[in-house]
């Protein structure tokens, strides 16, 4: 495939993203602007914005559709049948992609066997110190990841249309995690997804605590539906271990080892259990033993980040214990509406769910109209 051809479109989905979107829109016209570049059009889906995102998008001429705030999935499907290229290349509202970002994700495209291929992150100028363990962590996982994955996230990834396509993109139903679940999916197809460290997307992490804490309450919610729908990930991936994944069950027993506790000190004296003292030291042990237990998990990662980033790094102790208690709570919520078929994330709630969105994927595509 020779360099002058225009086979790639970019779609940046987008909601109330106006802090970022001109800084996004401005790096992704330049790629496109570079000398040889495939890029061939950019497209914004506004995913239900109620800021200026649209109107900083029209004012540099790029196109813009509406997918009806749908979530992101959605947001991406619309733009991918919109695509008339060969590739699609999907980068985030909140990413600055480098100038030959795209350039570095081509070649591994190469080979037919592949179906697609992401890139990692660089951080935005200014960070705070929660931006940057966050980037930190994030730094330390993709230098483990060897050239061929088993996941991909969408921040910064370029996918074969006719991929997208063959598997009906991104699954609607899932409004977390749907850049995982399609990874699952491309993989299970019998296509290889790969990873280029080289190709990167400056990002804006979460600058405050309560927003990064809701995300990972909904990561922990949709990931039990992730590993009931796609087995024999729950042990880890490219990108997570099994000591991430077990965190959550750990911190999970929080809640009834504190109850425990609380029983404790009201009960006083006991013949068995001993003195009021020992009653409270005996039922608090459970709830020390998990807190300290959450604590040390947190630990290599720590270590890891402190090698690259220095001393200050060892914050990230507290604050990945703190991560995976709220993981928790979205992990009890999504076991107890899957178990009461209750919810989104319910067997019948996700059927339709997934009835609605095929109607309005089918819909879109017959008429060939993307709004």
């Amino acid at each position: 495939m020779t360099n002058h051809v225009r086979d790639v479109t970019l779609v940046i989905p987008a909601r109330d993203a106006v802090r970022t979107i001109g800084d996004c829109l401005d790096a992704a016209i330049a790629v496109r602007d570079r000398a040889g570049s495939r890029l061939a059009r950019i497209i914004l889906v506004d995913d239900g914005s109620k800021d200026a995102t649209v109107a900083e998008a029209e004012k540099r001429g790029i196109d813009v559709l509406r997918s009806g705030g749908r979530g992101a999935g959605a947001a991406r499907n619309q733009g991918f049948v919109a695509a008339t290229t060969e590739l699609v290349w999907f980068v985030d509202s909140d990413c600055v992609s480098a100038p030959d970002a795209l350039e570095l994700l081509l070649p591994h495209l190469d080979d037919l066997a592949v179906g697609g291929v992401g890139g990692t992150y660089g951080i935005a100028p200014g960070a705070t110190l929660l931006e940057r363990l966050i980037h930190e962590e994030i730094m330390v996982r993709h230098a483990r990841m060897s050239a061929d994955t088993n996941f991909l996230a969408t921040y910064n990834v370029l996918y074969r249309r006719a991929v997208l396509e063959a598997l009906d993109g991104f699954d609607e139903r899932y409004l977390k995690g749907q850049d995982a679940e399609f990874a699952f999916r491309v993989l299970e197809a019998g296509h290889r997804l790969r990873f280029e460290r080289a190709s990167i997307v400056r990002h804006f992490h979460a600058d405050r605590l309560s927003r990064y804490l809701r995300v990972q309450r909904g990561q922990g919610y949709w990931r039990v539906a992730l590993h009931l729908e796609h087995r024999g990930h729950a042990g880890g991936d490219s990108y997570s271990s099994l000591l991430d994944h077990v965190q959550p069950f750990a911190a999970a027993a929080l809640a009834p080892a504190a109850l425990l506790a609380i029983a404790g000190i009201a009960r006083g004296d006991d013949e068995l259990l001993g003195t009021a003292a020992q009653v409270r030291a005996l039922t608090a042990a459970p709830l020390v033993a998990l807190v300290v237990l959450l604590l040390v998990a947190q630990i290599p990662m720590a270590l890891a980040m402190t090698r690259r980033e220095g001393i200050a790094m060892l914050a990230f102790i507290p604050l990945g214990a703190i991560r995976a208690v709220w993981r928790a709570a979205g992990l009890v919520a999504g076991v107890v509406d899957r178990t009461l078929g209750r919810g989104a994330i319910a067997h019948e709630g996700l059927a339709r769910r997934a009835r609605r969105d095929g109607v309005d994927c089918a819909t879109t595509r017959s008429q060939g109209d993307p709004r």
